[in-house]
């Protein structure tokens, strides 16, 4: 299989899954956007391994060994038949992604298979608890998307962290009743505590329980949290390479817009799962692409007049 080859391969599944980061890879150069959907499908691939519940925890945790393995294998030779594998090592190349970014990418992806959480609900004490995971699952893709759109500024590095944090912040507000059904509770136990909020109340949310002024705030705290970290987003733009701003953009204005979307929904992630249309997603890349086309435009009249 020919490199070109394999990243058809990873565009397809791309296109099939990602269900808001494939809006942003649009408005990418080529060679930038093929990148981005190796790195997509590499964690495509783990994330489902980690989440097929029809396979017992310890099983997944034996697949998810030897496909690590298999992956290790592929990128200390250079040598595989996996397209995924063969893309994503092409993409390290090119991108100057390292090994420990990758290695970081498959902890967070695994954290969920860990022994202590077998048979246990997944809980965090504390939000500094809560940041590290959200790191590994998210602020690590930051850190590796930043390479595929480029930069020079090293303050980028920390406000592509915290870009990652919003997100994942964002994502554990829209999936707390989902999250809570499959056992897995991401509110820290410190938030529950400072508003009176018991653990299993929160399981009783998920079956149908009203949702109670306290329970509100709370979840309003953790969007106040959201809120501060996509500042980071606004001072990371301009740091990225100005062919990469507008895929940028995008991603970060669908998450903000389905976090403003659980702000009008004041707060009840019980009732109705939060999300951004598709024709809302299709505005925002419309727009992103005429960022894009601009932003091409004036790359090339400097080139021109230099």
């Amino acid at each position: 299989m020919t490199t070109a080859e394999a990243y058809r391969v990873c565009r397809s599944i791309a296109q099939r899954e990602a269900k808001n980061f494939y809006y942003a890879f649009r408005v990418l150069p080529q060679h930038k956007s093929d990148a981005m959907c190796a790195v997509y499908a590499f964690m495509r691939h783990a994330d489902d391994i980690a989440d097929d519940e029809s396979m017992p925890v310890e099983d997944r945790r034996l697949l998810m060994d030897n496909w690590v393995a298999a992956w290790r294998t592929a990128r200390a030779s250079g040598i595989s038949d996996d397209p995924v594998f063969l893309a994503l090592n092409d993409t390290q190349k090119r991108f100057a992604i390292s090994d420990g970014l990758l290695e970081e990418l498959v902890q967070g992806t695994t954290m969920d298979l860990a022994p202590q959480f077998t048979g246990e609900p997944q809980i965090f004490k504390t939000f500094e608890d809560l940041y590290r995971y959200c790191y590994l699952v998210a602020s690590v893709v930051g850190l590796v998307c930043i390479r595929i759109f480029g930069y020079t500024d090293l303050q980028a590095e920390k406000l592509a962290e915290e870009t990652g944090i919003a997100f994942q912040l964002t994502n554990i507000l829209r999936d707390v009743k989902e999250d809570a059904e499959r056992g897995r509770v991401y509110l820290p136990l410190d938030l529950l505590a400072e508003h009176d909020i018991a653990l299993e109340r929160i399981y009783g949310l998920a079956a149908g329980a009203a949702l109670e002024p306290n329970e509100r705030a709370a979840l309003q705290q953790l969007a106040a949290r959201a809120e501060q970290y996509y500042a980071s987003a606004g001072r990371l733009l301009p740091l990225i390479d100005a062919d990469s701003r507008a895929a940028l953009w995008v991603l970060v204005t669908i998450y903000h817009r389905l976090l403003q979307k659980i702000h009008s929904a004041n707060y009840d992630v019980f009732a109705r799962r939060a999300r951004v249309s598709t024709s809302g997603k299709l505005l925002i890349l419309a727009q992103g692409v005429v960022m894009s086309m601009r932003n091409r435009g004036a790359l090339s009249g400097k080139g021109a007049s230099l």
